[in-house]
């Protein structure tokens, strides 16, 4: 704090040391001041130009220690933050603190107006997806009434598609609010892997994709439905990127520190290195995903975000020509109660 006061009124100090030199100058030159000691008074002018210093450090320093005391105060009262905002002593400081409340003033009413346009907007794209979903479902018993089975699998397929979309955006509505959203318990990795797969039955045998399980019988602790999600978002991507015919590999395994690790392996076309960093960016479709029109740049990132806050690690393994691993390493019970306490 001190050098910042001494940086600011360096035009201060430059001032008085000139005014030195000039006075030191005047009385060396001119005769009638011989007999007066210029050591004294430069001791004096030096001494109280000290004492000036020191009431001004206090004086303005103890402005600039309430407000960053107010700024350590508003993490975590920030409603209090206007009504603390120090009055100043001198009228800069009494003007900087009336700005501030303006500024703060103006800002949580455009705050206050986003909030409410933001809520509006969700409100509506929920109410959009539930009324989007009620003739999805018809459409689904009609395609499932259909006496020609090649027609019904087209359908069912394209059926599938606007589903996974459907899904996809309902989780992307839901996902800023999953605190809200979610209820941890135990969970076993082998029934929700067989729950998705058999949602993704029609476009799996139309491409004469199969899966190898092994070893899923082990119990995680997270949120069901938003691991479905997240696993969910794998398994197509696996899907939509393997050759036909091929088979997917889904295992599981624990590290010696307890973690339980879930593997979606397939053997597609895998992901170029200089894209690998960046697969999980927001709508990032990178070479791999320009080769199908389907990729939207948005399972993986939804995946990635919706892991995270449940505690969840998720990296991957690939390379171009060869395949891709998708791996998600839950935490122990005592790490999750650490990130639920945040």
């Amino acid at each position: 704090m001190l050098l910042l006061f001494l940086k600011e009124k360096k035009a201060w100090i430059l001032f008085f040391i000139i005014l030195q030199i000039w006075l030191n100058f005047i009385l060396t030159l001119d005769i009638t001041f011989s007999h007066v000691s210029i050591r004294y008074i430069n001791s004096v002018n030096i001494l109280l130009f000290i004492v000036f210093l020191t009431w001004r450090f206090f004086a303005e320093t103890n402005y600039l220690r309430k407000l960053n005391d107010l700024q350590r105060q508003a993490e975590n009262e920030v409603d209090s933050f206007l009504s603390a905002i120090p009055d100043g002593n001198s009228p800069f400081e009494r003007l900087i603190s009336k700005s501030m409340e303006e500024m703060i003033l103006k800002s949580r009413e455009e705050l206050n107006g986003v909030r409410v346009e933001f809520s509006e907007e969700y409100d509506r794209t929920l109410t959009w997806i539930h009324e989007v979903k009620t003739p999805l479902t018809a459409m689904k018993l009609m395609i499932d009434s259909l006496d020609n089975p090649s027609s019904q699998k087209k359908l069912e397929l394209q059926w599938l598609r606007i589903h996974l979309l459907l899904d996809q955006q309902l989780h992307h509505t839901r996902l800023p609010a999953i605190e809200r959203d979610n209820m941890i318990e135990s969970v076993v990795l082998q029934k929700i892997v067989h729950k998705e797969i058999k949602e993704l039955q029609a476009w799996c045998l139309e491409k004469g994709i199969g899966f190898d399980l092994d070893n899923l019988n082990k119990e995680v602790l997270t949120d069901q439905k938003w691991l479905s999600f997240i696993i969910r978002q794998l398994l197509s991507n696996a899907v939509k990127y393997s050759m036909e015919n091929a088979e997917i590999h889904i295992f599981s395994s624990k590290e010696e520190t307890g973690h339980v690790i879930l593997h979606v392996k397939d053997e597609g076309i895998g992901i170029s290195q200089a894209d690998l960093p960046r697969i999980f960016d927001k709508s990032f479709t990178g070479l791999t995903g320009r080769l199908t029109t389907a990729s939207t740049g948005m399972g993986l990132y939804l995946a990635k975000n919706a892991a995270e806050k449940l505690g969840i690690v998720i990296f991957v393994q690939s390379e171009q020509g060869v395949g891709s691993t998708f791996s998600l390493r839950f935490p122990l019970k005592n790490e999750f109660l650490q990130i639920s306490s945040r």
